[in-house]
């Protein structure tokens, strides 16, 4: 008896079963997914389809999936830098295989700012904190660039810029302009020199014959 019921229990759950099976008939899903903004390709998608127990397939590297499905089926598209999108197959299809164009946008996270400390525990930190030296302020690094000594350095080892070769560059040209006609001779090739110095020496004998 207990065998009996059994087998017509089966029966009974297998005839429902087919009768649902039959009001769905099964379709090949294929489908490419791209991105809705450049129209490329988005690889490894991860395709679930929630009316069926949630059974998971991939797309490959190219975006390309197929896998048996029922028409109405919900499908879920998930994938890394994505927005999940979820998307049913149409109802009425009059074919035994349905493809499809998926197109994906782009999601944007903002991630919050993460502070990198070098110190592995506060011991640490406070060592280094006591062990810190403070740096000058802006009036003291000012002071000492404006000092003297500082000044005098960076004449000695600062090179001219283009307006001070320029000042000089002018300078020597003026005093090139002004010294050209003063030009230092030999005086023993000079025949006025020779007639001042013979004058000099007839007045000196002349001054020397007058007095003896």
């Amino acid at each position: 008896m207990k065998y009996a019921l059994t087998i017509i229990l089966f029966l009974f759950v297998s005839s429902v079963f087919a009768q649902n099976t039959g009001d769905k008939p099964l379709i090949q899903f294929t489908g490419i997914i791209t991105d809705v903004d450049s129209n490329t390709v988005v690889p490894y998608v991860t395709v679930t389809n929630l009316t069926n127990k949630e059974q998971r397939y991939a797309a490959n590297y190219k975006g390309y999936f197929s896998f048996i499905a029922h028409p109405g089926d919900t499908i879920l598209y998930t994938a890394i830098g994505y927005k999940d999108l979820l998307l049913a197959i149409p109802s009425q299809i009059n074919d035994s295989k349905y493809t499809a164009m998926i197109k994906m946008k782009a999601e944007i996270v903002n991630l919050p700012t993460v502070r990198v400390y070098p110190w592995a525990t506060v011991e640490e930190f406070t060592r280094d904190f006591m062990s810190m030296k403070i740096a000058d302020d802006d009036y003291v690094i000012a002071a000492r660039n404006l000092s003297p000594s500082s000044l005098s350095g960076l004449i000695m080892t600062l090179p001219r810029d283009g307006g001070e070769i320029q000042s000089i560059n002018n300078r020597l040209n003026h005093d090139r302009a002004l010294n050209k006609n003063m030009v230092q001779t030999n005086p023993l090739l000079n025949p006025f020199a020779w007639g001042k110095l013979m004058q000099s020496i007839f007045k000196g004998d002349k001054a020397r014959s007058e007095s003896n």
